[in-house]
């Protein structure tokens, strides 16, 4: 299965490596490091990358990239979420998942990783578990870890491992009763010249963060579930409940974790919430362009556009771009030819536009096709597919708990071409 794990940098420093059948040399990752040369982009390296010897299987996640090596034919998707795991559990214990966090946190990591993988093979993936077994650090733990020359592995075996239940540990208690739920979309599209759409999907999460006393019991439903493609489930989640009534029934695991996630692909289906107007010229005599672009909502049920970036790879004949944007700041780099527009809130009643001119090489030939733009933008209070859950209950507690579900639309690889 899982021989080694090594975390490589964005400069291509390896700063951490765990082996747990045989010791795999650094050099393995010579490979790796020429597949991410030939990518133009971190997360254009291929996930599975065969050598005479090894797979090396990635994912690429906090500008980290956690790189498995496998020495015989495994599912890949089996290694790829298991790795996804791991930056999640990070992510859990230590709040965020960064290269400065986990060298400072070295001796946890390690007794993490060892929990995680038994001989290569997973064993402990489930946040409740793990923490039971190897204690999350605090500076209290820390200081007298120091002092006493302890570590965080607990004394006792979790409860819940060998239970019906391993996600959720017995005999959980709160004083404050809470489940909140947040609906994340993330769309995806390709929209051409004259504005129509090329390509839109939408990935889709439900993020949960449950705080209950006991072990309750909830259903979740949905006002339009027919919407929702190609799911996949918390292992907590029933499924043949699912599938006969569509309706969401599980008992949570306790604290953060992810309940679905879903995918909408029927282009009818998605609506896209921004518009970008645009007119950029490059004439054949001069060495001077025009530089024009509107970016405007639709679609968007009344609610605020906010957090609006707009980044565009400019041809490499172009030299200089002066610019007036008529809201937020722009930063044009001159070396890697990348403008960026910070734009912020769109308001309806006066669109944010970016005007101006743009110097070319003299000598050169126009450039052969107009830049592509790229967007970012969140929509809060929003599903864009127009999912919606309809209740939430409780059975199995007799307390009353605090229940909020929250909607949130992002860009994922949003690009529209001039």
């Amino acid at each position: 299965m899982i021989h080694s794990l090594f975390l490589i940098n964005a400069a291509g420093d390896i700063f951490l490596e765990k082996h747990w059948k045989s010791v795999v040399s650094r050099s393995v990752c010579d490979y790796f490091f020429e597949a991410q040369e030939r990518a133009s982009e971190a997360e254009n390296v291929p996930p599975v990358i065969p050598t005479p010897h090894h797979y090396l299987l990635s994912v690429y996640r906090h500008k980290i990239f956690f790189v498995a090596v496998i020495q015989s034919e495994v599912p890949p998707l089996f290694v790829i979420e298991f790795l996804h795991r791991v930056v999640d559990t990070f992510q859990d214990y230590f709040g965020v998942c960064s290269e400065v966090i986990i060298k400072d946190n070295v001796v946890v990591v390690y007794e993490v990783l060892e929990e995680m993988l038994d001989n290569g093979f997973p064993l402990a993936t489930e946040s409740n578990i793990l923490k039971e077994l190897i204690k999350p650090p605090t500076i209290l733990r820390t200081v007298v870890n120091t002092i006493t020359g302890s570590t965080n592995v607990g004394d006792q075996l979790p409860t819940g491992q060998l239970s019906v239940v391993p996600w959720r540990r017995t005999g959980v208690k709160y004083t404050n009763n809470e489940a909140y739920f947040d609906v994340i979309e993330e769309i995806d599209a390709i929209i051409d010249k004259s504005g129509s759409t090329i390509t839109a999907e939408i990935q889709g999460v439900i993020d949960a963060c449950v705080k209950l006393t006991g072990m309750p019991d909830l259903t979740l439903s949905f006002m339009n579930p027919r919407l929702l493609d190609d799911v996949s489930f918390h292992p907590c989640v029933r499924f043949k409940r699912w599938e006969s009534e569509r309706i969401l029934s599980f008992i949570p695991p306790d604290g953060n974790f992810r309940l679905l996630s879903y995918h909408v692909s029927a282009q009818n289906l998605v609506a896209i919430p921004v518009y970008v107007k645009h007119n950029i010229s490059f004439r054949d005599s001069s060495s001077l362009g025009r530089f024009e672009i509107t970016v405007g909502p639709k679609q968007t049920m009344g609610k605020t556009v906010e957090g609006v970036m707009v980044t565009s790879q400019m041809p490499k004949s172009v030299l200089n771009m002066t610019l007036t944007p008529s809201q937020g700041t722009h930063v044009f780099d001159p070396v890697t030819k990348l403008l960026s527009w910070d734009v912020g809130k769109i308001n309806p009643q006066k669109l944010p536009s970016l005007k101006g001119s743009v110097s070319l090489q003299a000598g050169t030939s126009k450039p052969d096709e107009n830049p592509t733009i790229n967007l970012q933008f969140k929509i809060q209070q929003l599903a864009i597919s127009g999912l919606k859950v309809n209740r939430l209950d409780m059975y199995g507690e007799k307390y009353k708990p605090f229940k909020g579900i929250k909607y949130m639309t992002k860009a994922g690889k949003f690009q529209v071409r001039t």
